[in-house]
């Protein structure tokens, strides 16, 4: 797909009123006008792109009573950007021909669209791309509106099952106290990691600060000559995933006592190195450091079923909806270990050490700060440094634990990803039911042999499975 551009056919029509969801006149709330956030506005060129397989031939006539239904009962789904007194704000618009015009284009319609693929592929029998304006959500939320719109494929009268909320509860990095029992020297060793905590943010908060000022990764084959930087962007991007086993994946968080995000960490550290290796012609001995911008949900501690359920119990006003992210700088060593488990280890390792601080907590504030001081025009120039100055950008995804029916079409496959970002290359997974997808967004000019990398994610499972 491409980076660009308006869509040449003519937009999915659709007329509805507020009586369209069964609600009568007052179902939905009206949209009141709102200013667009500063984190919103801050992702003008980004957009969202969701690519469903179906395991069905595509009937349009349920797919848009569908939307009317579902899509129509949020507020941002029926709104558009409009400028007052200069700024830009949140004002009603309906759905009444939805289409997207390109970022700098008109906003007369909703930010968002659907795309449709009536033909089968290698692993579905239609295609449905969901194309949305980063401003309207981050991944959480966007996720959470898609989820809580589809059923059961087993029994399509109740919601999807979810996975697992995590077992910890509160913030990520925080160290619950010992019982008065345990003595003065888990006492000490509590307060004590306080003050770790307070040193691995300085230096974490140091670190993000000097790589938007002048600390850049070396240039290397994943990294774009300009590093990505306004000569280059945007430019020309390919969706490319492969089907990963969850099953694999949640073995070897297990035998190695670790979770999903250490295990999907020293697999790209794997994947990235193989390929590396492979392409440059380096000597096996050669190491590399390059550095990943990994997104972080800032959010309480609430698991997607919980945020599915205030939606269907109406009470989708709890869910904290827009772009609710913070940005953590996370390593991945470039490097061919004689023993591949050890490319799990360190990310474990690694991982940790990022959990004992509190940069997402402040890498959030200070671009809250900035776009405020400085303006959005400023801040958007800072944030592409933070970029450009990276490598790669990093999520990882929790999906639904079974199969869904969405709009009455099976969906077999679930593969989110991003463009605008001036990276050569950006890494997603997606987990939906006993499947994980790795998703890559490709600058073609750079991976021209990205179904090799693929390959590299799919032996890099197997070999640190096999080392076990």
């Amino acid at each position: 797909m491409d980076d660009a551009g308006e869509t040449s056919q003519p937009p999915l029509t659709i007329r509805i009123s507020r009586a369209a969801s069964g609600g009568g006149a007052d179902a939905w709330p009206a949209v009141a006008e709102e200013p667009v956030s500063p984190t919103a506005r801050l992702m003008d060129s980004f957009y969202i792109v969701v690519t469903m397989g179906l395991g069905s031939p595509l009937d349009l006539p349920v797919f848009r009573a569908g939307i009317e239904t579902q899509l129509a009962r949020y507020p941002r789904f029926r709104s558009i950007q409009v400028t007052k007194d200069g700024k830009p704000r949140w004002g009603r618009g309906g759905l009444r021909g939805v289409a997207v015009h390109g970022a700098h284009g008109p906003r007369s319609r909703p930010l968002w669209e659907f795309h449709f693929l009536d033909f089968p592929t290698s692993d579905a029998m239609s295609t449905a791309v969901f194309r949305v304006h980063h401003s309207l959500g981050d991944g959480m939320s966007l996720l959470t509106i898609l989820m809580a719109s589809t059923r059961s494929a087993a029994d399509p009268s109740r919601l999807p099952a979810m996975p697992a909320p995590p077992a910890r509860s509160g913030d990520i990095y925080a160290r619950p106290r010992p019982p008065r029992t345990a003595g003065v020297l888990a006492l000490i060793a509590w307060l004590w990691s306080f003050v770790v905590l307070a040193w691995h943010t300085v230096v974490d908060v140091t670190l993000f600060v000097a790589t938007i000022a002048f600390v850049r990764d070396p240039h290397t084959l994943f990294k774009r000559d300009n590093g990505g930087g306004d000569g280059e962007f945007p430019r020309r991007k390919r969706f490319v995933n492969r089907s990963l086993s969850l099953g694999d994946v949640k073995f070897l968080k297990e035998a190695l006592n670790c979770t999903v995000n250490d295990v999907l960490v020293g697999v790209t550290s794997s994947a990235l190195s193989r390929y590396y290796f492979r392409r440059s012609g380096d000597g096996n001995t050669k190491k590399v450091c390059l550095r990943s911008i990994l997104l972080v949900n800032i959010r309480p501690t609430t698991s997607l079923q919980a945020y599915v359920n205030m939606i269907e119990s109406s009470k989708s006003n709890e869910v904290k909806w827009g772009n609710q992210l913070g940005y953590i700088i996370l390593p991945f060593h470039i490097a061919m270990y004689e023993d591949p488990l050890e490319y799990v280890r360190k990310a474990k390792k690694m991982v940790d050490r990022k959990k004992s601080s509190l940069e997402v907590v402040f890498t959030h504030m200070l671009g809250e700060v900035i776009i405020k001081t400085f303006g959005v025009k400023a801040a958007g120039v800072i944030f592409r440094r933070m970029i450009s100055h990276t490598t790669i950008s990093f999520s990882n995804m929790i999906g639904p634990a079974e199969q869904v029916e969405f709009y009455g079409h099976q969906v077999v496959s679930i593969a989110p990803s991003v463009y605008g970002p001036p990276e050569a290359l950006t890494v997603h997974y997606q987990s939906y039911s006993n499947t994980i997808k790795v998703i890559l967004a490709v600058d073609e000019e750079q991976f021209p042999d990205h179904g090799q990398l693929l390959d590299d994610f799919t032996e890099s499972v197997r070999i640190i499975k096999d080392g076990l």
